[in-house]
């Protein structure tokens, strides 16, 4: 709690400085993941319009209709693990596919797809009327870590924000190595939002002194 201070013999309240942002050690989210985390369903919307959900439930394409869902990214493309669908196993009920070849395991560089995923979600969801499942084979790892970052990316949040945004509405557990990415993704938008915003206070500086180049 902040100490009152005595300014011309009335007590005033000093701000207290808000908190810098750190991006939490794996260890860190691990704990925030299980912490406080729903039971495990097959699918669950976790963001407006934004669907996480297992194998069972992409190749259920009716169920899919009565939802709602009118695409698709699979994140489990590939010949290990994966869900073999393909643009052509939507074809008559009418869902456009985007499909990334992934492996659910720490080695593999998810973060390769994290900006062009989170901008073909961008697309989608600029139409109100669409509706996105975003799947692999459990729907808890490879799938939620791109929604993650799509929400980082687009939506602005820390990876912190991001994580309760999702945790709970759907049970998640990105492996480490696709925790380690969202990190890494989460320094370079601090780092970066902390130049543009350090940018915008020179440039308004300058222009309310009149100080130029």
């Amino acid at each position: 709690m902040a100490t009152p201070k005595l300014k011309f013999g009335v007590k005033t309240e000093v701000p207290e400085e808000k908190e810098e942002y750190e991006t939490p050690s794996n260890y860190e989210l691990e704990k925030l993941l299980t912490h406080g985390s729903v039971a495990y369903t097959h699918v669950n919307e976790v963001w407006p319009n934004v669907f996480i959900g297992d194998e069972e439930t992409a190749r259920k394409r009716h169920g899919l209709q009565k939802m709602g869902v009118t695409h698709i990214l699979n994140a489990a493309e590939g010949e290990r693990n994966s869900v073999c669908t393909g643009a052509s196993y939507y074809t008559d009920v009418n869902m456009e596919y985007f499909g990334i070849e992934a492996e659910d395991i720490p080695s593999f560089n998810l973060s390769q797809y994290f900006f062009s995923a989170a901008e073909y979600m961008q697309q989608v969801l600029s139409n109100p009327n669409n509706k996105l499942l975003v799947h692999c084979v459990m729907g808890r790892s490879r799938s939620a870590t791109l929604v993650l970052a799509y929400l980082m990316i687009q939506e602005k949040m820390t990876l912190v924000e991001a994580i309760n945004q999702v945790k709970q509405r759907r049970r998640i557990i990105p492996n480490w190595g696709f925790l380690k990415q969202l990190r890494e993704l989460d320094i370079f938008l601090q780092e970066q939002r902390n130049e543009q915003t350090e940018s915008h206070s020179t440039d308004n500086h300058s222009t309310e002194t009149g100080v130029t180049d």
